[in-house]
């Protein structure tokens, strides 16, 4: 079913991408802008975000309505949005295996001279035009207006959420590791990643079926539970995977000075000397590939990792059993139960 879901996202997408030139006339105002949007948001993805909308929708809609997968788009637009934000604020190079957006404008402008602009503010105003996109694609689906404008409005706290969780992080990253503590981490997790990946497609799919309150209240905790597993989990992958695995930069987490889960414990757990080396590290301007395989070990050597994944359980735990309230339609709560084993890979 999960696949099934999937695979109408991808083939709506891709009529989609067919017709952004005709909704939008973007070829006739800048065949670059046009161009660059169709091939970054063609790209594969798991397509988490949603999947999770149309899984929640279907399992509180009493008879879908047409236009549902257009608005699912959206969800996937949001998400090119912020990844094009994302990888301009920690410089990755590569996204999904390729150029990253302000990589690949940047390649484009090498062509002419003495420019004041770069890649990186023509992809802050493409991200921008991808999220107005966003909100008209969601518009599509021919649901009830009330259940629509709550859905939307949810929508858009997604987008508040993520990018004060984005604004916190920088923060946090220009404090000594010894200052920050774990509640501060969750709370980065919680804005950047649970609400964003899981609690608002889903809540927003339940909204836009007419789910009630509490449900709304439960799919929130199931949310939060499995996003803070989830970036644990993609924390552990940024410094132990390799690009080809990722299909992004490597260790972008210690190049940014970014206080995960991993770094907060391995701080706490390993010696006074290494505790040390590490802070010397987070403070420098340019961090080596040397210092980058120095905190690995660290983190290593200190158990971190080992603890990751318990906290990885403990998560998915907490999830489940807020899941096993749930009214959805049976087929679709189980689906849900078994969501994060299939992500997480546990």
């Amino acid at each position: 079913m999960l696949n099934e879901i999937k695979n109408k996202i991808d083939r709506t997408l891709v009529r989609y991408v067919s017709q952004i030139d005709a909704i939008y006339t973007l070829k006739k105002i800048s065949p670059v802008l046009s161009n660059h949007i169709k091939e970054y948001i063609s790209r594969q993805g798991k397509r988490v975000r949603s999947t999770l909308f149309v899984l929640s929708y279907l399992g509180y809609a009493k008879t879908p309505k047409p236009g549902l997968y257009t608005s699912a788009l959206a969800l996937e637009l949001l998400h090119n949005f912020m990844l094009i934000h994302d990888d301009i604020i920690d410089r990755s190079a590569l996204r999904r295996g390729k150029p990253a957006m302000h990589t690949m404008l940047d390649s484009h402008l090498s062509a002419y001279h003495n420019l004041k602009f770069n890649g990186s503010d023509l992809g802050i105003v493409i991200a921008d035009v991808i999220y107005a996109m966003a909100i008209d694609a969601f518009l599509e689906i021919r649901e009830n207006p009330a259940y629509k404008e709550a859905a939307l409005k949810k929508f858009v706290e997604a987008a508040i959420f993520t990018g004060s969780g984005e604004f916190i992080e920088m923060l946090a990253g220009a404090k000594p590791i010894d200052k920050i503590a774990m509640k501060e981490i969750y709370k980065i997790y919680d804005l950047k990643t649970a609400y964003y990946t899981f609690c608002s497609p889903l809540t927003v799919g339940a909204l836009l079926a007419g789910a009630s309150p509490a449900q709304i209240e439960s799919l929130i905790e199931y949310g939060i539970n499995v996003g803070r597993a989830f970036q644990i989990n993609d924390d552990i992958l940024d410094m132990f995977a390799t690009e080809t695995q990722t299909g992004k930069s490597e260790m972008t987490d210690i190049k940014e000075s970014k206080k995960t889960v991993l770094i907060w414990h391995a701080f706490q757990k390993t010696t006074p000397r290494n505790r040390k080396i590490m802070q010397q590290i987070f403070d420098k301007s340019n961090i080596s590939r040397r210092d980058l395989e120095k905190v690995r070990a660290i983190v290593q050597s200190s158990g971190s990792l080992d603890f990751a994944r318990r906290q990885i359980k403990i998560l998915v735990s907490r999830a489940l059993r807020a899941s096993a309230g749930l009214t959805m339609k049976p087929r679709y709560k189980k689906l849900l139960s078994t969501y994060p084993a299939q992500i997480l890979h546990i």
